[in-house]
């Protein structure tokens, strides 16, 4: 579950970063309607597509388990178990992506709430996701006993070219049709 949940957070925080920046010359209701419906909509499909994926390996293994025991096992409590436990990274995958994806979108609610700028919103989404995806590098490099330095600040790197690729295609549009 750790590999979805890591792996569903940060595709939420980085697209929907990629979101807000390329909607950043909007009014900030737009910017976060269009974070929150790019990160509610990236997380429904990674809940299927997660799914759909961990199925496809489950059965298959599920198939070489078959073939080599010479029974039938779907209906079994084995199989069930399987099935509920591909059930759950699914969701986990998705619900994480939907978490992931208020990183950014969050200072945006705030200045809406509180009235600071749109410009003072997008430094803290940029700042915000690059905080928490440092955080995820570093419980991820615990767990994979990597060093936690070296592994935080790939994942702070993933989430500043991110940004530095978002920007350079909200400047260079918003320059082309100007």
């Amino acid at each position: 579950m750790e590999r979805q949940f890591v792996r569903g957070f940060i595709d939420g925080a980085l697209s929907v970063l990629g979101v807000v920046i390329g909607a950043s010359a909007g009014q900030i209701d737009i910017i976060i309607s269009a974070g929150i419906g790019g990160g509610v909509a990236n997380g429904i499909s990674n809940v299927f597509g997660a799914f759909t994926a961990e199925r496809v390996q489950e059965e298959r293994e599920f198939q070489k388990i078959e073939k080599s025991m010479l029974v039938e096992l779907r209906e079994t409590e084995l199989y069930k178990t399987v099935r509920r436990r591909v059930m759950i990274r699914g969701l986990v995958d998705g619900i994480s992506t939907v978490i992931g994806s208020i990183v950014p979108v969050l200072p945006f609610i705030l200045a809406f709430i509180i009235g600071f700028s749109a410009y003072l919103a997008l430094a803290m989404s940029v700042s915000f996701t690059a905080i928490s995806l440092g955080i995820i590098g570093i419980y991820f490099g615990r767990i994979s006993k990597e060093n936690i330095i070296v592994s935080s600040s790939k994942m702070v790197l993933m989430g500043i070219v991110t940004a530095i690729i978002s920007f350079g295609i909200e400047r260079g549009i918003h320059h082309f049709i100007s």
